[in-house]
């Protein structure tokens, strides 16, 4: 068996990032950038306003009370043409361009209207409410960097950089196959020694949560000719994902039947619980990760070895395990030679920070408890005995839709 680190390690270093395509702004909410993206404009384009008053040359209030004679106004959108001279302002709108002449603008609340005069109460000095030109940023600035995964507050800076369209890396493809006699689909009939598979559809949801094209290929039975056949649905994808029948059981023939055609192993069996029986490995073009059949052993692999692929396919920098730090909320013992990740609840406690208390039965069919956990609460190989109140790493999951 070999460690979590570097079973990660040799499967992002065996994995390229993808190709690219040109998309459409309203299409790129959640891509990730291809290339850097670079302002086409400057914002703003001229000194602009930030607040509703009068523009004014800032030694023309130097002492107040002062009164000053309105020359005309500048409204957002509008400009005034002329050159501001001694003892005049203008009328000038959030977003109004700064007139020539005029350095400095004095708000509403602080002059008194008298006609075409105004009678200014509160100085002002220069600069003041004033946005220079580029202050946001320049044509030619990088506004979002290359690897970036697009969050709606990118997608607001793109637009005003005057981006309709935005390179970004192609979504990867990544074929799901479930495996095993015993397993059947939701709403399907469930004979007397059936249970409802749920790994495909999970896999498929993290999937696409991750920014990849899940294609989901169904139940394979346990048999060489009809798992085969199955796989080949996988032609075409940049990874195909199998779970359950990567054990060691005679009926868990994934391992064998891509063997037989070809596949080239980098390694089986990882030091981890749960997820021991990870598989990787290469099927012509087609990356090959075989998770365990349990359906929370297969999720944990997909938070710790799937998502760093799919970030890898993206172009994503240092896809990594994301790992922070929390109080024990309840006595551990001594860990043995495997990595394990315990699901746990996660609250806040306002003298002493967050605590990660671990459900007090870990079985790895029992998907309840991971769907109302907060985080997994990560226990390195041979760790001692752990009494409550001590700091331990947790892989926190993620909120939205996401949710892992």
């Amino acid at each position: 068996m070999i460690s979590v680190e570097e079973a990660r390690t040799r499967i992002c270093a065996a994995i390229r990032p993808l190709g690219s395509e040109q998309v459409g702004l309203g299409e790129a909410l959640g891509r990730v950038l291809a290339e850097d993206a670079v302002a086409r404009v400057t914002q703003p384009p001229a000194a602009m306003s930030a607040m509703d008053g009068y523009a004014v040359r800032a030694a023309d209030v130097a002492t107040v009370p002062v009164r000053l004679t309105v020359v005309g106004e500048a409204p957002a959108g509008g400009a005034f043409e002329g050159t501001l001279r001694a003892g005049e302002a203008v009328r000038i709108f959030t977003g109004g361009p700064l007139p020539a002449g005029a350095d400095s603008i004095v708000i509403q609340e602080n002059v008194t209207v008298e006609g075409d005069k105004v009678l200014v109460r509160e100085g002002t000095t220069a600069g003041r409410y004033v946005r220079p030109a580029g202050l946001d940023f320049k044509a030619g600035d990088v506004g979002l960097p290359c690897g970036r995964l697009l969050t709606v507050r990118d997608i607001g800076l793109a637009a005003a950089m005057n981006l309709p369209w935005l390179r970004v890396t192609r979504r990867p493809r990544i074929a799901i196959l479930s495996t095993g006699d015993e397993i059947v689909m939701p709403g399907e009939p469930i004979g007397p020694n059936q249970i409802v598979g749920s790994n495909g559809l999970s896999l498929a949801a993290f999937v696409t949560a991750c920014g990849g094209t899940a294609l989901h290929l169904g139940i394979a039975p346990d048999d060489r000719a009809a798992l085969k056949q199955m796989m080949a649905g996988a032609a075409g994808a940049d990874l195909l994902v199998t779970s359950g029948g990567a054990s060691v059981g005679e009926h868990d023939l994934v391992h064998g039947v891509l063997r037989e055609h070809g596949m080239s192993l980098d390694f089986w069996q990882i030091a981890m619980r749960p997820g021991k029986p990870v598989m990787f490995g290469r099927f012509g073009t087609t990356a090959v990760l075989g998770m365990p059949g349990n359906p929370v052993s297969t999720l944990v692999c997909a938070l710790v070895f799937l998502r760093p692929v799919i970030e890898t396919m993206l172009g994503q920098a240092e896809p990594d395990a994301r790992t922070a730090t929390a109080l024990l909320g309840a006595d551990l013992p001594a860990n043995d030679r495997r990595q394990d990740y315990l699901r746990a609840e996660l609250t806040y406690d306002p003298q002493r920070g967050a605590v990660a208390t671990p459900f007090g039965r870990q079985d790895s069919a029992m998907l309840r408890t991971l769907a109302h956990a907060d985080c997994l609460i990560v226990r390195p190989p041979y760790a001692e005995a752990a009494a409550a109140g001590t700091t331990v790493a947790i892989l926190p999951f993620s909120g939205g839709t996401i949710g892992i």
